[in-house]
């Protein structure tokens, strides 16, 4: 029987027929970096029913080798798959990405495709257009009645292998640097210690690694990592996923919030705002305050730096550093624009994060904090802790004499019962537009 060649464009798909294997070839014909392919085995959920199931260069089979990954060089890797045993199995799709391990986007990348080749015929798809993402979801070989279809999809993905891989459910091990056993290395560690090696020669000891019976090595991402991904789909649904910005966060530390950090919700909220700085930050870092009579600057911290850090910064959360315990909104608020406006002005856009759990009275002088920082670069994401009085805070919208609309509230009954794609979410719901009428306006000058 001869066999055929079928062409695919963005979005077509074209049976497999009834083979028993495929061979599915991604190729480039030049790129500024090495890449790196990866098969995600995948439910009708979308996600992998475990890590097992994440085929790449540091995994290259799956448990029951349905899927096997075959490198060739830098620009060339091959899967070969096992359709009858993949017919059985309860994995509704294998999903097809590429990953540039090195600087540059897809934009960058010439001549890339992907091949799905059996006795009977052979689908291409090649990528045609440039996209400025670091990552590509090529294809997806699917169930389709009896048997399985191949469909073209490009679509592009920021952020890289991580949190591509996290999109797709892999499931990520904590690192445990007190233990004596070889750890399992991260994307990063892995990537620069490929760069220090033959990529031929790892893979192919990996795989007989793993054909030996060695248990696959695992993703090591940390907390930050898996919110930075979620952080980053929150930014592409509001178009702003590359923009910049200083970011700050002030954590009232009046009496009546002594139990929200007794429970570590204080420390959970850090993190989540911790990962915004991480993923749009120009510098990584985030800016920290903590109030309640009087207010106090804290040292700048990065993504490495959460554990503990409400723990270790207030120690005794009790007496709240010498800071009272009543709350004087006005005098961070003051101290903030000092800061971001005197001793260190950019055109740059600020982006604050204020949360407290109300007991705010002194609206004449938060209002005017607001109405005359408006036509500044700071934009104030105030978020309500409880069901409290949240005095001003609650009427917003309604402030007059402002320059721009500068400011958005929220309250939320229990902060660790909102999902973090719910909370990210909702922390960008009015930036977007305040960031575009800031740029129309000067104010925002990068």
């Amino acid at each position: 029987m001869s066999s055929s060649t079928i062409n695919l464009i963005t979005g077509a798909n074209a049976p497999l027929g009834e083979a028993a294997t495929v061979k599915v070839t991604v190729s480039c014909k030049h790129s500024p970096a090495e890449l790196d392919v990866s098969c995600f085995m995948v439910g009708s959920d979308g996600k992998v029913s475990s890590d097992d199931y994440f085929v790449f260069y540091n995994q290259p089979a799956d448990p029951g080798r349905i899927v096997q990954f075959v490198p060739k060089d830098k620009l060339n890797s091959e899967f070969i798959i096992n359709l009858s045993a993949l017919q059985s199995s309860p994995i509704q799709k294998c999903v097809f990405a590429i990953t540039l391990d090195g600087p540059g986007t897809f934009a960058d990348v010439a001549g890339c495709r992907i091949t799905a080749a059996t006795p009977m015929n052979e689908i291409i798809y090649e990528i045609t257009e440039g996209n400025a993402e670091t990552s590509l979801v090529l294809a997806e070989l699917y169930r389709h009645s009896s048997g399985f279809k191949l469909r073209a999809v490009g679509r592009g993905f920021h952020g890289g292998l991580k949190p591509l891989a996290e999109a797709h459910g892999v499931n990520v091990a904590e690192e445990e640097s007190s233990s004596p056993a070889p750890a399992a290395p991260t994307v990063q560690a892995e990537q620069a210690r490929r760069h220090a090696s033959s990529a031929m020669d790892t893979s192919r000891s990996q795989a007989a690694s793993t054909a030996a019976g060695a248990p696959p090595a695992k993703l090591n991402l940390n907390k930050i990592d898996l919110l930075k991904q979620k952080v980053t789909i929150s930014l592409r649904k509001k178009n702003i996923e590359q923009e910049k910005a200083r970011v700050a966060v002030i954590f009232d530390a009046s009496g009546s919030m002594y139990g929200l950090y007794q429970k570590g919700v204080v420390q959970r909220a850090f993190e989540r705002v911790l990962a915004v700085a991480a993923s749009m930050d120009d510098d990584g870092m985030m800016d920290v305050w903590f109030f309640a009579s009087k207010c106090q600057r804290m040292k700048s911290v990065n993504e490495n730096e959460f554990e503990n850090y409400v723990q270790n910064t207030y120690a005794n959360p009790r007496l709240f550093g010498g800071l009272g315990a009543g709350n004087n909104e006005p005098l961070v608020i003051a101290d903030i624009i000092k800061k971001y406006t005197k001793e260190e002005p950019s055109g740059m856009p600020t982006y604050v994060v204020f949360f407290s759990d109300g007991g705010i009275y002194e609206t004449k002088k938060i209002s005017k904090l607001l109405i005359d920082s408006s036509d500044k670069n700071i934009f104030w994401q105030f978020v309500g802790l409880g069901n409290a009085d949240f005095g001003v805070l609650r009427k917003l919208d309604d402030l007059r004499g402002r320059v721009l609309d500068n400011a958005d509230f929220f309250a939320l009954d229990d902060l660790d019962r909102v999902s973090d794609e719910d909370l990210y979410d909702r922390l960008f719901d009015e930036y977007p537009q305040w960031l575009k009428d800031a740029r129309a306006k000067g104010i925002v000058r990068t």
